[in-house]
């Protein structure tokens, strides 16, 4: 089927444009692949409707603390878009008929306290908020309904992905939702099985492509030019408007105080994309009235955005091969590397590597506050270590890090590092000593009374302190 004869994706209401994010051309539609017309580059979704004086016509002229009464208020409605932590802040979203929204309740995540990681880093207040707790277990849905719901309201029969496991998990989970066809692209044996078997249990059409993720992504872009498909990676503009909520949700959870630093982990980049697109209309809408900083913090061996600023002052991309057992981040060639970049200019925001096992060792360290998050998670903490021994994070600064998915995601990897099998084979084999008093294997006893009560008063003496 020719490109022409696809349907337009999406629907084109009054009060949003498509942006081109390098050429700044402006349109009313987009190509299937979300890519401007006239130099290639990515596509974001405007406001022209947006006045100098931070008011919104899509509001009727409602104040920023009219808004903020009206989106709490919502929380006591049990309309379905009202019970969604996205759609609840609809007027900072493209309009759509309630009748099309397809929701699973996603957003309304929660905001912890992270007392014994705040002491490990040197910082006086550090919270995270727990994308993890989404509906299907990451940060993902927040921008997956919205975009899913886009498709419906278009007459798509089919939606698809590119993905390393959540995005399938994910968009196959709306795709059920809304009555939609879901296919799903991952690279073979490069993905947790624990996030594949989501998209198998809700029905997706799966297929293991012999490539890493950048070879699915490339083939999807290629296939919504042949086929009546439609694309929901974070390509999709719509994808990152429902993701900026997570922003807005975090501020309001606040109570409008912000924090000094956001630290994000960095895989494709359009979560801290879409973070920073948030931060940002929400100052020019007087909702607050400074920028937090916000960093991304990324895996030595898929760190395409540290060299990207550091070899090449973010003017142009350097892909790497991606390799690390964070497989949510193990992205080479990150899609929204440019809106990246001027995220962390117009923030002040930083960007740092870890390695495996700062992430390891981050991860069972937040893992001890009873929160849990799959490895990608985990980076926040290692690199927010970095970030204060480098002065980056001040004495006295807040700091919010975004856990993007749920500890189940990826229990292979928690199972084998607390069994001390994780980096077996590999050059950090000998690390796993030092990380020794964070490993909690499973202990093999007889079954017998005595033999449980020298076990507890083993642990009790070999308990950590405070």
């Amino acid at each position: 089927m020719p490109p022409s004869a696809i349907p337009e994706p999406g629907v084109r209401p009054s009060d949003f444009r498509f942006h081109c994010i390098d050429c700044s051309h402006w349109s009313d539609s987009a190509s299937p692949d979300y890519r401007c017309p006239r130099c290639g580059d990515l596509l974001e979704i405007s406001y022209p409707e947006w006045n100098e004086s931070g008011m919104s016509s899509r509001a009727s002229g409602v104040s920023a603390n009219d808004l903020k009464s009206t989106w709490k208020q919502r929380r006591l409605s049990s309309a379905p878009a009202d019970l969604s932590g996205v759609w609840r802040f609809r007027e900072l979203l493209p309009a759509l008929n309630d009748g099309h929204v397809v929701t699973l309740r996603e957003g309304n995540t929660p905001l912890y306290e992270m007392p014994q990681c705040a002491r490990i880093a040197g910082v006086p207040h550090l919270s995270a908020k727990h994308q993890g707790m989404n509906p299907t277990g990451s940060f993902k849905d927040a921008g997956m309904t919205v975009a899913a719901s886009f498709a419906h309201h278009a007459g798509y029969r089919w939606i698809a992905c590119a993905s390393t496991g959540n995005t399938s998990a994910s968009m196959a989970a709306y795709a059920a939702r809304g009555g939609m066809r879901s296919l799903v692209l991952v690279p073979e044996g490069k993905i947790s099985w624990s996030k594949l078997s989501q998209a198998l249990d809700y029905g997706a059409v799966t297929c293991q492509l012999r490539t890493d993720f950048d070879g699915c992504l490339r083939l999807l872009q290629e296939l919504v030019l042949r086929a009546p498909v439609h694309q929901l990676n974070s390509i999709n503009p719509f994808r990152i408007e429902g993701q900026k909520t997570l922003a807005i949700e975090l501020m309001e959870q606040m109570d409008w105080q912000l924090p000094d630093h956001i630290i994000v982990p960095g895989g494709n980049l359009g979560n801290s994309s879409a973070i920073g697109k948030a931060l940002l209309e929400m100052r020019d809408l007087g909702l607050i009235s400074r920028l937090p900083k916000l960093s991304v913090i990324q895996a030595e061996g898929a760190n395409a955005l540290v060299r990207t600023l550091r070899e090449a002052g973010g003017k142009r991309l350097i892909g790497v091969n991606a390799e690390t057992r964070a497989t949510a981040i193990r992205i080479g060639n990150p899609a929204s590397w440019k809106k990246a970049v001027r995220v962390l200019e117009a923030t002040g925001g930083a960007c740092e590597q870890v390695s495996e096992v700062e992430m390891a060792q981050a991860k069972a360290e937040i893992g001890a506050e009873g929160i849990g998050c799959e490895p990608a998670s985990a980076v926040t903490l290692a690199g927010l270590k970095k970030l204060v021994k480098q002065g980056f994070v001040k004495a006295g600064e807040s700091v919010v890090l975004i856990l993007t998915g749920n500890l189940l995601k990826d229990p292979d990897f928690t199972i084998e590092f607390h069994r001390g099998d994780l980096f077996a084979g590999t050059p950090h084999e000998s690390t796993m000593t030092a990380l020794s008093t964070l490993r909690r294997p499973p202990i093999v006893l007889d079954a017998t009374l005595d033999e449980v009560l020298r076990t507890l008063e083993q642990a009790d003496k070999t308990a950590p302190s405070g």
